[in-house]
């Protein structure tokens, strides 16, 4: 880049006047027409580089992902035609899952649930009855909802939004995940290494048990009752075989952040920051090969056609051959 000298004395003698003027004429002469072709070629796309996608589910048909601004996008399932929408008053959106029913919930940081029953093309909103931040949701097999904050609060809803109960574990932690491992078993993971389970469906909890060393558990996933794995900082996969009563660190690629997992077919991803993909040989973790910025990456699904989708900051969204390890953008 060249730069530009002054003469200080020339400068100094200039009266503040003047050089006001004379900088004004300068610009008013290199003044080009504004050319707004290129921002209404960005704002037309479906996806854009202004997008953190934070969340991703699907049902039988149809695939949404959540993100900034209320942020709502929507395509028919293997086919990634994404149609955008913006929720009303563009709520944070932080998370959403698919429910037995085929609906669809969402969940945003002012405390509302959004709902839509027809593949994501119409959303209806309800207040959360709470103080607490809210931070995760999930769908139970009889299709009552479920969030997760802070406080170790614990929130159900059976009429879908309209009314809530509440229960906390009385940690001052903040849940950062909850999964219905099956119809009966919950487990809700968070800060300072919490670890709550229900055996019972959520009617009653057993007291926490804790992941060594205050481990912030920023993403986690069970694959059986006692089997499970959880993400954290500097790139830890902690796995445990024992329901959570012990842990055992696993070896990985990278010091990057872990945010997620994902389950397919056989393999298990996990999934974070500076684009990082892994996946799971043995006990160890390896890298798979991804292309683009070192952005983070938070979501991900299967999708019936072999690939997998994962979508992350700055418009990332792509697909991951999980039979070749190959990878390809999605939308350019």
């Amino acid at each position: 880049m060249a730069s530009i000298k002054t003469n200080k004395l020339i400068a100094l003698s200039v009266k503040p006047g003047l050089l006001i003027s004379a900088l004004s004429l300068s610009l008013a002469g290199c003044e080009a027409p504004l050319n707004l072709e290129k921002v209404e070629q960005e704002l037309s796309k479906s996806i854009r580089r202004t997008d953190q996608f934070q969340s991703m589910a699907s049902n039988d048909q149809m695939m949404v992902v959540v993100g900034n601004n209320g942020l709502v996008l929507t395509s028919p399932i293997n086919e990634q035609q994404w149609q955008r929408q913006t929720l009303n008053n563009k709520p944070a959106l932080v998370d959403v899952t698919q429910c037995p029913d085929q609906s669809f919930v969402a969940l945003s940081l002012d405390k509302t649930l959004w709902r839509s029953s027809d593949n994501g093309s119409s959303w209806q909103s309800s207040a959360i009855d709470t103080q607490e931040d809210v931070l995760a949701l999930t769908c139970a097999p009889d299709n009552s909802i479920w969030v997760v904050g802070s406080f170790s609060t614990i929130l159900n809803s059976s009429d879908q939004g309209t009314s809530w109960n509440t229960f906390s574990l009385n940690e001052d932690a903040l849940l950062t995940g909850i999964q219905f491992v099956d119809n009966n078993t919950v487990i809700a993971t968070g800060e300072f290494g919490v670890v709550a389970k229900s055996e019972n469906g959520g009617q009653d909890w057993n007291p926490p048990e804790y992941i060594p060393n205050d481990f912030y558990t920023q993403g986690a996933v069970f694959t059986s009752t006692t089997t499970g794995w959880v993400g954290g900082l500097s790139g830890q996969i902690l796995h445990t075989t024992d329901g959570g009563m012990s842990w055992q660190q696993q070896t990985t690629p990278t010091e990057s952040p872990i945010y997620g997992f994902q389950q397919a077919g056989s393999q298990l991803f996990a999934f974070g920051d500076h684009n990082t993909v892994l996946t799971l040989n043995g006990d160890q973790w390896q890298r798979v090969k991804t292309h683009g910025k070192p952005v983070y990456l938070r979501a991900a699904t299967q999708l019936s056609n072999n690939e997998l989708l994962i979508a992350g900051g700055a418009g990332s969204l792509f697909t991951l051959d999980i039979s070749s390890g190959a990878t390809q953008l999605s939308q350019k």
